[in-house]
Order: C-alpha cells, then structure tokens, then sequence
C-alpha cells in the first residue's frame, strides 16, 4: 500500500479516537456535573505474584475458575455505560496475571476510560504495544522506593524494582497516541518520604508521570507503616517543583489530616465505587463484603441508586487513597480548578521544573 495511503488510513483512524475520546469526556463531566460516579476500580483479579508487607491481597484464596471472561465484561461496560461514561481502573491483584487483559481491555475501552496499576513484573514490549492498540488510556506502575534493595524487601520478590523500571521504558516507549499517559506511583509510608525526589526524577528520567498516595490502614489494620510526621508542605512542595508530579495539590495538602483524625465525608458510593473479579459491586475496594448487586445481573440504574444510599450513610474516614482523594477533592473549587484541567491532559514533562 502507497505510504500516502497508509498514513492517510493512521489520521482518519486517530481523529475517529480523538471524535470517540471527545465523546466520552463528554458524558464524563455530565456524570461529575450531575454528582455520578466517574470512577470505577473493576478488579480484574485478586491474584497476585509479589507479596507486599503492606497488603494483604496475597493472601486471598481465589477461585480463579469463576473470574468474569473479556464477554462478561464487555457486558457489564455496556450496561455502565447507560449512566454514564466512567474512568475504569483495573486493577487487583496483579491484572497482567489475566493473560487475556488486552482482550478486557479492548472490552471496555469503547465505553469508558480504562486505566491499569501494576507492579509492572510482567510488562513486556509486545504487551505494552498490544494494551495501548487495545485502547488503554494510561498504566501506572508501583514504585515506592529509589533504592532498589528497599522496594524489593518491602514488595517480597527480588528484581521488583528493576523489573518495574523496564516497565515503564516498554510502556513509555510503545505509546503510539498522545494522551496515552505513563505513571510511576508511590504509596507514601513511614521511611520512604526522604526517597520522593528521587523516584519523581526516576519518572521523569523514564518518560512517566509521578503520582504519590498515603498508605491505608484499611487492608490490614497496621498502624506500623503510616507516616509518622507531618508531610502535606513537602508534598506541596515538590508539587510545585516539578511539572511532571500530577497528584492534585489539594490532595496533598490533606495528607496530614488524614494521618491525624482522618477525613470524613467520604465519596464512596457517589464519585466512585468497586467492583470486584466475579462482577459483585460495593462502595469501595475496602467494603466487599457490603454487595450492593452484581454488574451482570442488576440494572445499573438501580445499583447507582444503592451506591448512593451507601454513600449517606457513610462514615469512614479511614483512607485518604487516590481513588478516594483525587475524586472528592474535585468537588472543591480548588480542587476542580487544579485538578479538572490535568485529569484527562497528559502535560509535558520534558521538561522537570515547574517554573
């Protein structure tokens, strides 16, 4: 084929994504404008190879045998898509212990805005290239430490960090549209605040995004690895810093009240909520065991209804994670103001400062 062609064939393909991707943001802010859910976690599994200290999601015996097929979750895309477009993170688990994720992926990625957190061990070129052809929008990879022998010991597999690395080159290097986004992400703990700049330089070395959240207390009840000081001005610091550090400042400068007496008023049920690897769904990824309905069987109408019930009478204020915070800070004027511009915009970060 004529390489006039062939290129001709690559525009009209990008500007038919660019139309579809206008759409749904579209329906995206009609859901956030009308107070609907926008953010969905969708575990894909619970399995999981690393054995992380902090989470106990390793630990889980899991029926692998009754995980939903890339059908059933192009179901259930469909039937969410009636109230709305929402960014879908897939997460668990390990998601790229499905062998079919590009599949789900491809499911999904009609309807809604499909995102992907791993902790990259099985991230390969050809895999890379297949998840962005498939229609993801971004992958965040699991990196809390600089040093290397520190993220390995606290994630239990030795090669964790270097494998995490040559993750986010594959991925940095096969993005093939320019609102695909790469994210290096941190889970703030007790001895890794001092290791932030260097993994935000890490990023931008590699081609990613940085995004920090403050680790929870909600999966295993361990107090021992929450920060101990006061972190929000550092936080808002480095924010200010570097361009590429993309974490809402109006969610960093909460860490410390969420380190302290916690934060009510949380959103779950309203701006987010989970579903889970068999399809049930639940206010948030720490509350599967409070079932509101399944995503296959029940009208979606009627679960975002029962959401919303769940989200009156919600009292935690245990967590302050991304899923949580990056959302509800949207629904403060400064929040929205520094959060709404850079949700779905991928900024530049050739460059590392800020000003």
């Amino acid at each position: 084929m004529p390489q006039a062609i062939v290129e001709g064939h690559e525009l009209s393909g990008l500007h038919s994504v660019r139309l579809q991707n206008a759409r749904k943001k579209a329906s995206l802010f009609s859901n956030y404008v009308r107070k609907k859910p926008v953010w969905c976690m969708w575990q894909v599994t619970y399995r999981c190879n690393f054995r992380c200290s902090f989470c106990n999601y390793w630990q889980y015996d899991v029926d692998q045998s009754v995980e939903l097929t890339p059908e059933q979750f192009e179901f259930g895309a469909k039937k969410l898509r009636q109230v709305g477009t929402m960014m879908v993170s897939m997460a668990g688990g390990e998601p790229l212990l499905r062998k079919d994720l590009v599949d789900i992926v491809r499911a999904l990625s009609p309807y809604h805005f499909v995102f992907i957190t791993t902790n990259g061990w099985l991230m390969t070129e050809e895999k890379a290239r297949a998840l962005y052809d498939a229609g993801v929008y971004g992958v965040s990879v699991s990196i809390d430490f600089a040093d290397p022998k520190k993220h390995d010991e606290r994630r239990g597999v030795k090669g964790a960090h270097e494998r995490a690395l040559n993750a986010l080159r594959v991925l940095s290097a096969a993005r093939n549209k320019p609102y695909q986004r790469v994210n290096l992400n941190c889970v703030l703990m007790h001895d890794n605040l001092d290791e932030l700049e260097d993994l935000i330089l890490l990023a931008r070395e590699h081609g990613a995004l940085f995004m920090v959240q403050p680790y929870g207390k909600l999966k295993t009840g361990d107090e021992e690895f929450l920060p101990k000081d006061p972190v929000g001005k550092h936080l808002t610091r480095l924010s200010d810093k570097y361009r590429h550090f993309i974490s809402n400042p109006e969610f960093l400068r909460r860490f410390d009240d969420h380190l302290g007496d916690g934060i009510p008023g949380c959103r779950a049920g309203q701006a987010f909520f989970n579903i889970d690897s068999y399809g049930n769904v639940s206010k948030c990824v720490e509350f599967t065991n409070e079932i509101v309905g399944n995503v296959l069987q029940d009208d979606p109408h009627d679960l975002v209804k029962l959401l919303h019930d769940r989200y009156k009478a919600n009292r935690c204020a245990g967590c302050w994670y991304n899923c949580r915070g990056e959302m509800e800070i949207l629904y403060t004027w400064k929040g929205a103001r520094a959060g709404l511009p850079r949700l779905l915009t991928v900024p530049d970060n050739r460059s590392c400062e800020r000003r």
